[in-house]
């Protein structure tokens, strides 16, 4: 009998839980960007969040201008399923979205992790999830834990690729004494 109200109240407590449940995408898929895959319409489509924190998700324009991010979702009073059509962008464009964790005041985006404070990727992007579409999911935490669940979203005519990095000025400086150099062993062993 004890065994059979242990089982019961693990049913009760389990079903709950499988009405929360919601996509994030998968490991592996950290620091990749988001591109704009063709000339229609990108629809963003919110798919659900178990976070504790109030987070708001904005595409961020990147014009230098406080304010001009467009905002799309918050993870606690939109519904799942609610979509935002964000109209036509340039084919092979980045998409940058930022999330803004309205408890900590933190900003988090996707891509890169040098855009973010601790330098770690703070969101997945999984290309492929459907067909013509992305799945994005974010980390609140600084510091982690890294587990992607309290935001996750998906985009239509969208792909993900790895970023394109832009070299570092100590990088280039270095590339740039390593070809001196060689040209100048070079010249040495040019007789004269």
């Amino acid at each position: 009998m004890r065994l059979l109200k242990h089982l019961a109240a693990t049913l009760a407590l389990s079903a709950p839980l499988a009405a929360l449940a919601f996509p994030i995408a998968s490991p592996g898929t950290e620091g990749q960007a988001v591109i704009v895959g063709n000339s229609g319409a990108v629809v963003a489509t919110y798919q659900g969040n178990s976070a504790s924190y109030s987070n708001d998700l904005y595409l961020f324009t990147n014009d230098g201008i406080a304010g001009n991010d467009i905002f799309l979702f918050n993870n606690h009073t939109s519904a799942v399923g609610s979509s935002v059509n964000l109209g036509s962008f340039t084919v092979g464009a980045e998409l940058i979205f930022r999330l803004f964790v309205n408890d900590t005041g933190q900003n988090y985006y996707t891509g890169a992790a040098s855009r973010n404070a601790d330098n770690t990727f703070h969101a997945r992007v999984q290309g492929g999830w459907a067909v013509n579409t992305t799945l994005v999911s974010f980390e609140d935490l600084l510091g982690g834990p890294f587990e992607f669940n309290d935001l996750s979203f998906s985009f239509t005519n969208t792909v993900a690729e790895e970023p394109i990095t832009v070299p570092e000025p100590a990088s280039l400086l270095l590339l740039g004494f390593g070809v001196a150099g060689l040209a100048a062993a070079r010249r040495r062993k040019t007789p004269r």
